[in-house]
């Protein structure tokens, strides 16, 4: 792989058509190495990634990038009648090889092969070292349609293909999407080994554990998002917004007390004032100093007065300054609080029975194993097939609300006898709090769509004692993926939940594991003898 020095963004400015902001003036440096790009749903992690593959043009600023450049977009979608090959973007080489080996080629044959004699053995080179060996691994494999090739092995393909043009940066877009587990390790070490600038953006804690440095994306409430750099992977980016949020935390709570404190003198400052009037008032009706005297004392008072109460003023106007500059360092970390004991789970009681998978109690069974195992044909059936409880699946393309009505509305149509208020009282403990439960459901973002949908699910009537989630932390920023957790950890039913994400699958303390892979299941604890299979 080549060596690159670095990619420069300088003075970036991009505003949509419509007239919404997304960056101004922004500049930043990205090192050789890996760079994580983080940042919530909608902050522009995805546009930043077209501005610097060229995909979208800036209204002012530049970007300097060192030599090739290669990006691999998200959820890219091949042809599956495309031949490797032409994927690789080899095609045409190949069979102007083809003709000069068996004596057919013309001159223009020697011009399209240029120094690409090599390239079919550095294809298959290329795809062994991601683990495709076993399916593309040999001269005549390179002929096989896409379409024979499963959904992960179909990603890896494409991240050959990018690979194998030798890029000095590398951009990858949610890249570990829809893998399984072993798809997933094969692109760490690709990761790893790539020896250029290469800028993944992701929400895959894995990855990011194992990036040199992490760039976060941040909307700010104008609109406009900023660009913070960070060395190190996610671990020291997490301990270093830890220890900023801890001292704005102090800050805040040293401000409120300055402002207390300014605002307490300022209150004794107009009553000691009250009474200077009071006295002086008395002092003129008694007429006992000469009128010029008192003249004179009344405007000097009154001049005092009017120091005295304008730096005390300031002084208050200055803390709730410093309160508000402070309270601005202090990020949003709302969490999701829902207390749900209608969905409780006792144990013994039978929850679902279904050829191989027998539920009973409150257990929380992770459905692991390769693409095509058969995960989501498995939740399918049970959702099918129904439970001995209420019960409710999520789909992975959470498809299941009126896309046109809002949120409040889509609660209200599976909570009948819920009033207004009680639902909208619900909905803030999924952070849609006001006017956001008034959001029209299409609008919203890929973790507002999650939040609304668990708020649709387990507001329910009668309350889901069964939960099936298919791949629920996809395109879920950082934070969405907490607030996943964060609900889960107060739901008392069973849960079944299909993933690839182990950090996340390991977050929710699965007590049994289910390997569709090797048709084997794993208990991490020990069952009852009620919850035996």
């Amino acid at each position: 792989m080549p060596h690159s020095s670095s990619l420069s963004v300088s003075n970036l400015t991009f505003t949509w058509p419509d007239g919404d902001p997304v960056f101004d003036a922004l500049s930043a440096i990205f090192p050789s190495g890996t760079t994580g790009l983080i940042g919530s749903n909608g902050a522009g992690k995805s546009t930043l990634l077209r501005l610097l593959a060229g995909d979208l043009a800036p209204q002012h600023g530049s970007i300097t990038i060192p030599g090739v450049l290669g990006y691999l977009r998200q959820d890219i979608a091949l042809d599956p009648g495309l031949p490797v090959d032409s994927v690789l973007a080899i095609g045409s080489v190949r069979e102007a090889l083809h003709r000069i080996e068996s004596g057919t080629s013309t001159e223009d044959d020697f011009a399209i092969v240029g120094s690409g004699w090599d390239v079919e053995e550095r294809a298959l080179a290329l795809l062994d070292k991601l683990g495709l060996g076993s399916v593309v691994g040999s001269i005549e494999d390179l002929d096989r349609r896409v379409g024979t090739l499963s959904g992960g092995e179909a990603m890896l393909l494409a991240l050959t293909a990018q690979l194998l043009a030798e890029p000095d940066v590398l951009l990858l877009d949610e890249p570990t999407n829809n893998l399984d587990h072993v798809a997933r390790e094969r692109l760490y070490a690709a990761v790893d080994w790539y020896a250029g600038v290469s800028i993944v953006c992701t929400h895959d804690l894995e990855l990011l554990e194992r990036v040199d440095s992490i760039a976060e994306v941040r909307a700010e409430r104008s609109g406009i998002s900023r660009l913070r750099m960070f060395g190190g992977n996610f671990q020291h980016y997490r301990a270093v917004v830890d220890a900023e949020q801890n001292a704005a935390r102090a800050s805040i709570r040293d401000a409120k007390n300055d402002v207390r404190k300014q605002e307490r003198e300022l209150i004794d400052t107009r009553i000691k004032l009250d009474r200077r009037l009071r006295y002086g008032k008395k002092m003129e009706e008694q007429k006992r100093e000469p009128k010029i005297v008192m003249g004179q004392r009344k405007r000097s008072a009154q001049e005092s007065a009017g120091k005295l109460r304008g730096t005390h003023t300031d002084r208050v106007d200055d803390a709730r300054s410093s309160l508000s500059t402070a309270e601005e360092l202090l990020r949003d970390d709302r969490e999701i609080r829902v207390d749900l004991p209608a969905t409780r789970i006792h144990p013994g009681q039978v929850v679902a029975t279904h050829e191989d998978v027998h539920i009973v109690g409150p257990e929380r069974i992770a459905l692991i194993g390769p693409n095509g195992s058969g995960k989501t044909t498995l939740l399918r059936s049970l959702d099918a097939t129904g439970a001995e409880v209420p019960w409710k699946y999520l789909p992975q393309r959470l498809d299941v609300f009126e896309e046109d009505r809002t949120v409040a509305d889509n609660v209200a149509d599976v909570a009948p006898h819920a009033t207004a208020e009680q639902i909208r009282g619900q909905l803030a403990r999924f952070l849609f709090r006001g006017s956001d439960a008034d959001a029209v459901v299409r609008t919203l973002s890929g973790g507002e769509r999650l939040r609304a949908a668990l708020a649709r699910i387990l507001l329910a009537e009668p309350a889901p004692k069964l939960l099936m989630l298919d791949e629920p932390t996809n395109n879920l920023d950082i934070a969405s993926r907490q607030h996943l957790i964060d609900a889960l950890g107060t739901f008392e039913g069973a849960l079944i939940i299909a993933s690839h994400d182990r950090p996340f699958l390991d977050a929710i303390s699965p007590t049994r594991t289910i390997d569709l892979g090797s048709f084997t299941a794993e208990t991490t604890e020990e069952p009852s003898r009620e919850e035996s299979m």
